[in-house]
């Protein structure tokens, strides 16, 4: 049996999810959790990066430095968790952990992306067209 995956909108679903759990074979895994961020949501979220990477500054390794999409990413998932992880390079120096959006939910992205937002109005950020909204 290859991986199945059931998104619950609907009691018919639910019945297909409910046979396909009662004719797996055994050591197969049931998982039930919420929706993950959807691929609009993530589009969303990279042209506001990129729009934060290309006009704000941050303080790195004490000086104030544009970064790249992907490093305003890491500081801002850092924000939304509150948290910064830490690990010990190889070589003895420090590694910033950040978090894969991949696995988000639909409302922890929804939350990143207002934090996002939040973030670049306070400091000026000119959005481009993309990074103003609409369905997502």
């Amino acid at each position: 049996m290859d991986k199945q995956v059931f998104q619950l909108v609907s009691p018919q679903v639910r019945r297909n999810a409910a046979y396909a759990c009662a004719n797996a074979p055994d050591g197969y895994r049931v998982e039930i959790r919420p929706r993950t961020r959807t691929l609009a949501q993530n589009d969303f979220l990279w042209s506001i990066l990129t729009d934060i990477s290309k006009q704000v500054e941050f303080v790195v390794n004490g000086a104030l430095v544009k970064v790249s999409a992907e490093e305003v990413k890491d500081i801002l998932t850092a924000g939304l968790r509150r948290e910064t992880r830490m690990a010990l390079g190889i070589d003895g120096g420090m590694v910033l952990l950040g978090q894969r959006t991949s696995k988000m939910t639909v409302r922890e992205m929804t939350d990143l992306i207002d934090l996002a937002h939040a973030f670049g109005n306070e400091r000026g950020v000119e959005w481009s067209p993309t990074s103003l909204g609409g369905a997502i």
